[in-house]
């Protein structure tokens, strides 16, 4: 009896001292069993608290009656799976005649305290079926990305999900989005990740950091250009929107429109093109866009009008020539001048880090998801890179960046410098670095004079 006093002390004390320094062990360890039996235990009743339950139907209440049995108690949503996962659980019931996926939704809140989880989001995933995904921790505390990830063409996995999923950055489903936040909100790190995740792909990086490239240039070797001055950025652009314009050429030489071609060859932009006809896809990210908005004389109200012009129409016709845009700053409203409403009501991908007003926030959602402005403004101080990620459907959702340093950042970008394509059009903006090999002064970014 002493010896299974001891093992079971001391098996309390790992699974404690677990749940305290590493949860996603507890959770794969313990908590995925105490979860699983919790729920079983405890769904009937649930449901029927939380207003999920439904009445007998009549042929069953009158069957009761004739044969004076007890009336039938109500009926909760029939378990269809439950199903583990790295971070929670998977629930999928089917729902009973006149019950709806947005009665779950409205409820998440009080199944994530009858069945003592850490969230409950819930989705109709077919029609009659609805799922429940529940996190057993809190997976934005300490983000762990895992190993393996459902990466592809033009899709990068950037941060975690409240829910336990990774988001991915998906620049063919979603082209071109905004990046809105405070200082020390995490929008420097979340950019950091999404070129440490670009850099691996056959993909070129265009980049304008007009604070004296202090985010963007010790990231250099992996991008085929970079500006770090608006008057460089403006021809930088410039550049960028006549590289598109070759590009829609030659989508209309390839074309080859005719009777006997089946639609699936007719193409009208660069992905339905051969393989060694295919433009090099572009990624175009604007580290602050209010230094490429603000202007204090004529000179530069001229510069500024050439900029946001060009950025516009980048927005509006890239996508098809492989271009797509990623803009980041504090703020984003019209108090930056003529076209920036325009501007971004092109950016269909809206991130908002930790904002200092409700304003900044309804900059980004408060045209298409006005849930997502409260989320937005109750992110915590103590928490930099979490942020609410949605785009123009309206849906949105909670995730964080894992904190990357700028050094490894840097490694990574070095280790794939050789994958870094040539753009005859950008090549008077390439930046200009020493070798890896020799040790030298900080690297500055070169461009062409300015007449």
């Amino acid at each position: 009896m002493t010896a299974l006093s001891v093992t079971l002390a001391l098996v309390a004390t790992i699974a404690l001292l677990l749940r305290w320094q590493r949860p996603a062990w507890y959770w794969m360890s313990f908590g995925v069993v105490f979860a699983v039996v919790r729920i079983l235990a405890r769904y009937a009743s649930v449901m029927d608290a939380c207003g999920l339950t439904v009445p007998p139907s009549r042929w069953r209440l009158a069957l009761a009656l004739m044969t004076g049995r007890p009336i039938p108690e109500s009926r909760a949503p029939r378990i269809l799976r439950l199903r583990p996962t790295r971070t929670g659980l998977v629930l999928r019931v089917k729902l009973r005649p006149g019950q709806d996926a947005f009665d779950f939704s409205a409820a998440s809140d009080r199944l994530r305290h009858s069945f003592v989880m850490q969230n409950v989001t819930a989705r109709e995933a077919r029609s009659c079926v609805v799922e429940l995904r529940m996190t057993g921790y809190d997976v934005l505390k300490r983000v762990q990305m895992p190993v393996a990830t459902r990466a592809g063409v033009m899709r990068v996995p950037v941060a975690m999900r409240e829910d336990g999923e990774v988001y991915y950055r998906d620049y063919r489903q979603t082209p071109h989005a905004l990046n809105v936040g405070a200082t020390q909100s995490g929008k420097s790190v979340y950019q950091r990740n999404l070129v440490a995740a670009l850099a691996a792909l056959d993909v070129a990086l265009v980049g304008i950091d007009c604070k004296q490239g202090v985010e963007l240039a010790p990231l250099a070797r992996r991008f085929t250009a970079l500006a770090d001055h608006p008057d460089v950025a403006a021809d930088l652009l410039d550049a960028l929107v006549e590289h598109m314009e070759d590009v829609y050429q030659l989508i209309r030489r390839e074309q080859r429109l005719s009777a006997d071609l089946p639609d699936a060859k007719i193409t009208a932009d660069i992905w339905d093109l051969p393989d060694h006809l295919r433009p090099t896809p572009i990624v175009l990210l604007v580290d602050e866009v209010a230094e490429l908005a603000l202007f204090a004389t004529k000179d530069e109200e001229k510069r500024r009008d050439r900029i946001i012009t060009s950025l516009v129409r980048l927005a509006q016709l890239g996508r098809a020539a492989g271009i797509y845009l990623e803009i980041c700053g504090q703020r984003f409203g019209s108090e930056l001048g003529k076209g920036i409403t325009m501007l971004r009501s092109q950016l269909t991908g809206r991130t908002a880090h930790r904002v200092n007003d409700e304003t900044s926030a309804n900059m980004a959602f408060g045209d298409i998801a006005p849930d997502a402005v409260l989320a937005t403004v109750q992110i915590r101080t103590d928490r930099p890179g979490t942020a609410v990620a949605g785009d123009s459907s309206g849906g949105w959702v909670r995730i964080r960046t894992p904190h990357l340093t700028l050094r490894r950042a840097v490694n990574i970008a070095n280790s794939h410098a050789p994958r870094t394509p040539e753009i005859p059009a950008l090549d008077a903006f390439r930046p200009i670095l020493p070798p890896l090999g020799k040790a030298a002064a900080p690297s500055t970014v070169t461009a062409p004079a300015i007449a």
